[in-house]
């Protein structure tokens, strides 16, 4: 009986500081839909406050993770998706958008460190989603909240391929 693969969704972010919920809202979202479309087995669904040593415990072990972080952008464009992909071994690497996390540490460091610690996942999808409103207070601002159902919805479009092309790969063999 073959292993199901581990796939981990990650939402970064504080929902008490505006559109720096986005990630959280995200992962709200994929959790609200899995009834009508589930998810593969193994796939597990988490926020995160951005703290890279949370990320890398999150990740560390998956085949897939996909992150989804608010970004600050200046000049912005809030609602705007920067999709960014790295393998295991760099062999795609990560092309920074110009764009850095709202969190004290980024992101980018997250990687950076398990890159040198050999904890990467197998391939790692970051959605940074460009935000307009970081202040304290509760709710995305329009242009922020009107991504988070497609994006979701992407999400599940690259999980179902990512697991599509996992289990053609392991009838080959």
């Amino acid at each position: 009986m073959a292993v199901p693969t581990r796939i981990a969704v990650i939402g970064v972010g504080n929902e008490f500081r505006r559109d720096d919920g986005l990630g959280p809202a995200v992962i709200t979202r994929l959790k609200e839909g899995r009834a009508t479309r589930p998810h593969p087995p193994g796939t597990v669904l988490a926020s995160s406050d951005g703290d890279p040593g949370r990320l890398i415990g999150l990740w560390e072990e998956a085949d897939l993770a996909v992150v989804v972080d608010a970004a600050h952008v200046h000049p912005g464009r809030p609602g705007r998706v920067h999709r960014l992909e790295l393998g295991k071994h760099g062999e795609h690497g990560v092309r920074r958008p110009g764009a850095a996390s709202t969190h004290g540490l980024g992101l980018g460091e997250a990687v950076e460190l398990s890159q040198v610690l050999e904890r990467l996942p197998g391939h790692l999808i970051v959605y940074a989603v460009e935000g307009g409103d970081g202040s304290l207070g509760t709710g995305l601002t329009k242009a922020v909240a009107a991504v988070v159902e497609p994006l979701a919805r992407r999400i599940e479009k690259d999980i179902a391929e990512y697991h599509a092309a996992v289990t053609r790969k392991r009838h080959r063999r």
